[in-house]
């Protein structure tokens, strides 16, 4: 394997991905698909060897939860392609047009961003998400999954490469980095010379050493805070059905709810509440003081918080709670705390709902609705090849659009500067 190789062979994939038609990519897209379904009994036995290593290696059940493939998993992101394939395609649209006083005509054409270089961790599905996206944005791509999905990746690859050679486009659309090491990381975030953006899909030391390392422009996305606030005018009972599907519908989701602020005034009729719901669903509740005198009586397992509690993405059956005075604690909480994936305020009160979403730093922000649904298929985008927590280019999942930039376009009838 040699990067450099790897690089120039996406590089001039781009270059002809930039002009395939969109039916010639929905074909190989269709035809992806169709291999994962052929596939299934291949990629779920290499799954379970993922997991059996998983588990011995000690690996906490909400990691597992992220790498594990079942069939109706599989048959969802087989659907997922096809889902994509019904999208339409976003390249060669045009943002915006106008005639200028010198008659050119002047306009912005969406096209791919080239060559985009996914690093990511125990979440096999991202290998087909990724590869689906790119291939019908015209973008090739360099996939570095982790070692957790080795064998499962080996498979998934096959199935992609399988699909590139039905469909007659070049291998190098979508490549895999299949060996082990730090120091192919390393060396993709400086394949500046070919690769033009880094999506990095894991934890907070991931995102950091993208930071430090990339000489490639880097989305971060994925790892962030979710909190959801209970205004004194809530439906108290709705609100709980809300808080326990934001919790437990997923809990190793990164847009399940880690964090619960509620609102001093309904602290008293909305707690033991959630320690009745919370026991029932086996979390662990981590509250503030003022949270624990209320919670200490209920059935929950509940503990005072700790230093460094309100900063974890739990990613497990546990939940953070605090009291609050106003939205504009909460507020302050959620900028405290790494506020910036999905958060969401439960309130009967209008000036309550528009003070939380101005204020609120996250990529999406939810009234009455829980964190779960920052989902690009729940969004009607498809798959998504990320959740973007920065405030450049791109904000929340990342489906076909986000990954197109522009050109612009100027047409006139030989025209010349005067």
């Amino acid at each position: 394997m040699n990067l450099e190789q790897m690089g120039r062979a996406a590089r001039d994939a781009a270059f002809i991905l930039a002009e395939t038609p969109t039916a010639a990519k929905n074909a190989a897209l269709l035809a992806m698909a169709e291999a994962l379904e052929a596939s299934a009994d291949a990629i779920l036995a290499a799954n379970e060897k993922d997991l059996q290593a998983a588990r011995e290696s000690g690996i906490g059940e909400a990691m597992l939860d992220r790498l594990m493939l079942n069939p109706a998993r599989l048959k969802a992101i087989a659907d997922d392609v096809r889902n994509v394939v019904s999208l339409p395609d976003p390249v060669g649209a045009e943002l915006d047009s106008r005639v200028l006083e010198n008659g050119m005509r002047l306009s912005r054409r969406r096209v791919p961003l080239g060559v985009v270089g996914v690093i990511y961790e125990a979440r096999p599905n991202v290998t087909i998400d990724i590869a689906a996206l790119c291939l019908k944005t015209g973008n090739a791509s360099i996939l570095r999954g982790g070692r957790e999905t080795f064998h499962t990746n080996q498979e998934l690859v096959k199935v992609i490469r399988q699909a590139l050679a039905v469909s007659r486009l070049p291998e190098g659309c979508v490549q895999y980095i299949g060996e082990p090491g730090r120091e192919w990381v390393s060396g993709l975030l400086r394949l500046d010379q070919y690769v033009d953006m880094i999506i990095p899909r894991g934890g907070p030391g991931l995102h950091q050493l993208c930071k430090e390392q990339s000489t490639i422009p880097v989305i971060i996305g994925g790892f962030g805070i979710s909190h959801t606030f209970v205004d004194e005018s809530a439906d108290l009972v709705r609100a709980i059905e809300v808080i326990d599907n934001a919790k437990t519908h997923r809990p190793s989701a990164c847009n399940a709810l880690d964090t619960l602020l509620v609102h001093r005034a309904v602290a008293a009729g909305l707690l033991p509440r959630l320690s009745e719901r919370m026991a029932a669903k086996g979390v662990e509740l981590v509250a503030d003081e003022d949270a624990l005198a209320l919670l200490q009586t209920g059935p929950a397992r509940v503990r005072p918080v700790a230093e460094g509690d309100f900063d974890t993405e739990w990613l497990g059956l546990t939940l953070g709670v605090k009291l609050v005075s106003d939205v504009g604690e909460a507020l302050a909480h959620l900028r405290a705390y790494n506020a910036s994936h999905s958060d969401a305020i439960l309130t009967n009160s209008l000036a309550s709902a528009e003070r939380f979403i101005n204020g609120a730093p996250s990529a999406a922000v939810y009234v009455n609705a829980s964190t779960r649904f920052t989902d690009g298929a729940q969004f009607g985008l498809g798959a998504e090849v990320a959740v973007s927590t920065q405030k450049l280019h791109a904000r929340g999942p990342m489906g076909l659009e986000e990954l197109t930039s522009y050109k612009w376009i100027g047409q006139a009838d030989y025209l010349i500067r005067q």
